[in-house]
This record gives C-alpha cells, structure tokens and sequence, in this order.
C-alpha cells in the first residue's frame, strides 16, 4: 500500500517566481525556450520490448514514445531517491527518462536532438556529443526551481510502490515523489534552471503493459510522459487477469498497446491482449479461473432424477438450488468468489450400442441449449460432461461447439465411460490415454483463442490411476485453459481420502475437483467439513 502524500506545508519546494505550467514551458529565463518534444505513437497494435535490465528498457520506451526531445531527463538506476524525482520531473515536463549508468544513453542522446540533459542525484548526465547537462540533488526543492514543476506535492512511496506511483504520475498535475520525507523542506533557489521545454501530443490511445515486479521506473516514467497509460499488472503477469488492463484495452479510444519486460516475452501475449479487449466475462467476473474462485456444482442430466440432482428439478429452480448449495460455501472460501455451476451429462454410457454403434447416447445440442442460456443468464457457469462409449473425446466435444463457443460453458471428460471396441459399460471399467485428452486439450485451447473467450474449464474425472494412463505427459501449457483432476471416489470418508490423496500422487500442475455423493457417501460431507477435511482445499465441488 502506498504511502499518504505529505501535506503541501511542510515542503516550500517550489523558488520564488517559478509558477509556469509545464503545458506553457516551466520557469526557465526569458529567452532561452528550448522548443517542443514530439512524441510518437506505436506503429503497430502491439509492440514488444521484451528488455528487462533498466537501461535498455528505457532506452526501448524512449524509441518507442518520442522521436526528438530537446531535454532529457537521466539518473542512475541504483540511485533510487534520484531516480523517483527524475521521474517525477521527466513526466511534469513531458520528455524522455533515461538511465545513464548504461551502454546507448549518448546514441539515444543523439537521435533525439537533446541539447540539454537534466541530471538527478547520483547521474552524470554527460552524452558522447556533449550536450548541456544541469545536474540538481536528490531533493524536490532543488527539481522543482530548476524546472519550474508546481512540485508542491510531495509523496512518499515505499520500494514495493515505486512503479504504481510512478505509473499514476500525470503531466498535468505534477507531483513530487520521494523516498523518504525530506529532512530540508527550504527552496532551493541557487540551482541552475533549464531550459523551457514544451510537451508533445499526448499519447492516451496507447496503453502500457508492465509486470509488477519489472525494474522499469525509467521506461514507465517515459510513457507517462508522452501521455500513455500505463497498468502494473499485479499478480499474474497476464492482462485477463487484471481489472485495469480489461478497462483499459476495451477502451474504444485505445489503439495500441506496448508491453514491457517479462511480459513482452509472453508468445501468447497478442491474444491474451485481445481476450482482455473484448470485455467478456466469465460468471463472477474476470476472465481467468483461478486461483480466486470456487466452483460449486450440480451434477446431473435435464430431466431424469436418475442421473444426478441436476435432473430433479426444471432449470429454474436447478439454477436456485445451485445457488443454495454454493451460499455455505462463501464465508468458508477463503476470499475466493463463489459460483454456482452445472455439470450436465452431455452425453449418457449406455448398455445398447445405438443406431452409430458407440454405447453413448448423444444429447442434441438444442436439447440443451435453453439450460445452458438459462444458466448463463443467471450468472452460473456450466461443464457439460462426456461419456463417449466407444467414439473419442473430440469427436463428441466438436457436437458441441456451440454451446462451446459460449463464455460460459466448459468441458468435462469421463474416462470411466470410454470404452476400447471390445468392452462394454458396467462390465470394464473404461479408460483413455493422455494422447487422446491433449488433442482435446489443443481442440478445446485452440477454439477458446479464436474466439477471443475467457478461459475455459476443462475437467478430467478419475478415481482410479488406471482411468488416465500417462497422466504425467498431460499438456498444462495451454493457458487459454485450467485443466482440473475431478477425484470422483464414493463410500466412507476413509476411503474417499484414500482414493484424493493416490489421485493426487504424482499428478502434473492441475486445479483440483472433490465430489459429495448424497446417496453412496457414507456420511457426505458438510460444506464445512468439506473445506476442513479435504486438503488442499478443492477449487470444484460437486453434487451427485
């Protein structure tokens, strides 16, 4: 959490007579105008500056941002009360930030036409072509009279704030930030003043992409100088899972994007980046699954009680009763949002082998089509469950792709019921091997991302280390997805543990799925002892 700002009274930064805007070229001598900085817009809908190390990466923004700057701002990337203040002037007056502690300061110097380089605290400031150079201390007083900036607002910001805080600087409102309170509140009014320098034209149709924990002060300050907005992405380094980045690429006044650091090497970064622009969400909002969500379901087939508690009911009053069985479960989840959920058997195992011959009766997609509407409407997410017999996976999940296709609708496979030509249901027990369930899993990542839609649940259900034969070559890779091992045991409590923690030996990077059994567990679980007993906690819980 960042600092409170300090009360404008305990600092007189700013000299006397200094009181220009930054829009109408700060408080230098009469005469001595330096000119404009032109800034630049992305030539491209995404631009990547994959540099990490804080030099490059502010030499890369300031490429990107400005094609000429009669001043520029420098300071040393170790010098973190210089470099703080240096932001704070290189946004107030619109110009490039650089650290001149690297290799490519005195070319970057030259090509954008620098005559004068402010130098703060610790930086040299001096380029190969020797340009001016007006050095200031590491003081707001000091920045502010020789700038001109209104930099009476000082606020003090903590290490693990300092790229928030820079990222919230405005041009138009200068503020003063610091490391610590400064011990001299006195003006400083024998520093040498710069030059005037007017701002370019303000950028805001771009936005700025940065990892939280990215070194790059430097290159953020140089956008939000050339009036870009900038996200710090905290968390996940993904722009779907941040609240700010959505808004903000959904913007219709935003036309590109530039990503920094870390993040720019994300090959998937162009369509996470257009994911999070379209603005669709998942039930309970955002668009990544977890962690941060708990998914409580009914397990079942519209219309026959037989086959799960989904069926007792019509879809009104299976959409209340999901949402009954998911109320207990908000105050136990840890923070977590709680959904309620669906899983509707899709397609049912059965003893006759039909009229294609697959022992699996598929459901028509407009069968279950108003369920599902139904569902999304009310804010309840749905899996719809496989049971293939004897076809494969991806042959039954493609019957489904438009349902698929809905933001809301995930996919679950049960390998109990997929049979080899030979076998038949209640006789073997059916299995599929982990080739079969990464095709689904690249069919299923591959329609998620064309369609621009948040990620989607996929659910293996097993009970037995049998079920998924080289599970530990499962494909996780594929971030348009969470894939979830579904520990499907039925009995005592013993047993039931017994069967989650062999499930669970071994497994390869997965969320986690328990099922309460209303009739074969012996006795279900509360919702209570469910979160207690069953660890980890379970990121799905359904009800059969």
């Amino acid at each position: 959490m960042r600092a409170r700002a300090i009360p404008a009274v305990l600092v007189a930064v700013v000299a006397a007579g200094c009181t220009a805007s930054a829009t109408d070229s700060p408080g230098a001598p009469e005469g001595e105008d330096a000119g404009a900085a032109v800034t630049a817009a992305p030539g491209e809908r995404l631009t990547l500056l994959p540099q990490t190390e804080p030099a490059a990466a502010a030499l890369a923004a300031s490429d990107v941002f400005f094609d000429s700057s009669p001043v520029v701002v420098s300071a040393r990337a170790d010098d973190r009360p210089g470099l703080l203040l240096a932001a704070s002037a290189a946004v107030g007056l619109g110009v490039p930030l650089l650290v001149d502690d690297g290799d490519g300061f005195a070319d970057e110097l030259d090509r954008l036409d620098a005559g004068t380089v402010l130098a703060v605290g610790e930086a040299d400031g001096a380029g190969a072509d020797g340009p001016d150079v007006v050095r200031v201390p590491a003081r707001a007083g000091a920045v502010a009279a020789s700038t001109g900036l209104p930099l009476d607002e000082v606020e003090e910001v903590a290490a693990e704030d300092e790229l928030e805080a820079v990222a919230d600087l405005d041009r138009d409102e200068p503020v003063a930030l610091v490391d610590e309170a400064p011990d001299d509140p006195r003006a400083d009014d024998d520093v040498e003043q710069l030059p005037r320098v007017r701002p370019g034209a303000d950028r805001a149709g771009t936005v700025v992409l940065v990892p939280a924990e990215d070194d790059a002060v430097a290159a953020v300050a140089t956008a939000r100088a050339a009036g870009a907005q900038v996200v710090v992405l905290d968390g996940p380094a993904d722009p779907r899972g941040s609240e700010a980045a959505r808004t903000a690429l959904a913007d219709e006044g935003t036309e590109s994007v530039v990503a920094l650091g870390d993040l720019a090497a994300d090959e998937g970064l162009d369509w996470k980046v257009e994911t999070a622009a379209s603005g669709t969400e998942l039930p309970g909002g955002g668009q990544l699954l977890f962690p941060g969500r708990l998914l409580v379901a009914l397990y079942g087939y519209p219309g026959s009680a037989a086959l799960g508690v989904l069926g007792e009911q019509p879809v009104e009053a299976a959409i209340q009763r999901a949402r009954d069985h998911a109320a207990p479960y908000e105050p136990l989840a840890g923070g977590r949002t709680v959904v309620p959920s669906f899983e509707i058997i899709a397609t049912v195992a059965s003893e006759f082998p039909g009229p294609d011959g697959n022992y699996s009766t598929e459901s028509e997609v407009d069968a279950l089509r108003p369920w599902v509407e139904a569902a999304g409407e009310a804010g309840v997410y749905v899996v719809l469950d496989l049971q293939p017999g004897r076809t494969d996976f991806v042959t039954q999940a493609e019957r489904y792709r438009p349902l698929l296709e809905l933001p809301h609708v995930g996919l679950a496979l049960d390998p109990e019921w997929r049979l080899a030509p030979d076998q038949v249901h209640l006789t073997q027990i059916g299995s599929v091997g982990v080739e079969e369930v990464n095709r689904v899993v690249g069919w299923l990542a591959d329609l998620t991302r064309e369609a621009r839609l948040p990620q989607k649940l996929l659910v293996l259900h097993q009970f037995r280390t049998d079920m998924l034969p080289g599970r530990e070559a499962l494909d996780v890779s594929r971030d348009e997805l969470a894939v979830l091992v579904h520990a499907d045991g039925q009995g005592s409590q013993g047993d039931k543990q017994a069967t989650w923690n062999r499930v669970r030996e071994g497994a390869p990077p997965v969320w986690w799925g328990w099922k309460n059994f209303y009739d074969e567990d012996a006795p279900m679980l509360t919702p209570e002892q469910t979160m207690e007993q069953v660890q980890p906690a379970p990121d799905l819980v359904s009800y059969q």
